[in-house]
């Protein structure tokens, strides 16, 4: 697909323009969305800047006009995108992809965008004019969407050709398809991917990419249709996950686990309160090995060892009140076979040495006085 391009537009506009990798990526999705259509019309090369409002693309203007339209009526936040009509994947003029629904509708026309959008969209009916069919491939789009922005446009081509390759090498070629599309937000970001594929659980997930390099290509495939993860590295956001949802749930896309965060809080007096996090049992894990020290009358200190168990959990370990602001303390580390004395030991032996004392300076008075 991708044209002759020369080395002044790859130096400047390509994988090694100065501005690649420079930016953070995570969560650069935006408007975030919770559902995403594709419009299948004509060819990459034959779309204007912006085709979704070209005059002489109708079928483009219709849909996305009806979308703006309609959108205070439809419910999930809907995404309407261009993508590359081609007949050797299927592809044709008109056709109509619904992610995560994983529906295909065949040939839509002018006449039959309203309706469309009234039953598909805003009802959340099967269309009466046509028969959905099921998207049984993964998808890759990837923006080559020239005439809108140069990044886009040489990083684009690029990357669809090196996608089908390694897609061809990795024997994907029934089961992934690879498409340009317009325009998704982010031309800083080119070369920008979007990959339909179902996570460890079946669910389908679109994620998004940016910085993405030829060589990425081959790791992408691995993580996305093998073993269901993402690359962080390039990571832009996922369909359906906004940032604030993201944080509120501490998930990290691609994986089984919810990501357990432990913070350490500093506090006025120097010294770093230690977060817990709940575990199963609802004992608390501590996150590192320490001993708590408290300050107590006449300068006396007492330490208790947190370490935990080698099950993560820490015996006779209590939830924390809420932190207080207090004075200043002193932590003073005991010996290690003392912290293993329980504490009428310890009373124990401060009676002994109070009795040691006494008898010590009572001997010395008698000693001066005789």
């Amino acid at each position: 697909m991708a044209a002759e391009i020369s080395a002044e537009d790859l130096a400047k506009y390509g994988f090694h323009r100065p501005e690649m990798n420079t930016a953070s990526l995570a969560f650069t999705v935006d408007p975030p969305l919770d559902r995403h259509m594709f419009l299948c019309y004509k060819s990459v090369a034959d779309w204007p800047p912006k085709v979704e409002d070209s005059e002489t693309d109708l079928l483009p203007k219709k849909f996305s006009g009806a979308i703006r339209g309609r959108k205070n009526d439809i419910k999930v936040k809907t995404r309407l995108t261009i993508c590359e009509a081609d007949e050797k994947v299927g592809l044709l003029d008109g056709d109509v992809l619904i992610f995560p629904e994983l529906i295909k509708y065949r040939g839509l026309k002018d006449e039959d965008v309203d309706s469309f959008v009234d039953e598909v969209l805003v009802n959340g009916k099967p269309w009466a004019s046509g028969v959905g069919e099921a998207l049984t491939a993964g998808f890759v789009f990837v923006c080559a969407h020239a005439s809108r922005d140069k990044r886009c446009g040489v990083c684009g081509p690029i990357l669809i050709d090196k996608f089908n390759e390694e897609i061809q090498s990795a024997g994907l070629h029934n089961q992934v398809i690879v498409s340009a599309c317009s325009h998704i937000g982010g031309h800083k970001y080119a070369g920008n991917v979007i990959i339909f594929a179902t996570d460890s659980e079946g669910k389908v997930v679109g994620d998004w990419y940016g910085y993405v390099t030829p060589d990425d290509v081959a790791e992408l495939l691995a993580a996305s249709f093998e073993r269901k993860e993402i690359v962080d590295r390039l990571w832009r956001g996922r369909m359906g996950l906004s940032k604030d949802a993201a944080e509120e749930n501490m998930v990290i896309p691609g994986k089984k686990e919810k990501q357990e965060e432990i913070k350490e809080k500093p506090l006025e007096n120097g010294i770093r309160e230690i977060k817990e996090k709940p575990v199963e049992n609802g004992s608390q894990e501590i996150k590192e090995n320490a001993f708590t020290c408290c300050q107590g009358a006449n300068g006396i200190s007492c330490c208790r060892d947190e370490t935990p168990a080698t099950n993560g959990v820490v015996e006779n370990a209590k939830p924390k009140e809420a932190p207080e602001v207090q004075e200043k303390q002193a932590c003073v580390s005991l010996p290690a076979w003392l912290g293993k004395w329980g504490h009428s030991d310890l009373l124990m032996a401060a009676a002994v040495v109070g009795a040691l004392a006494t008898v010590a300076v009572g001997y010395s008075h008698y000693k001066r006085s005789g």
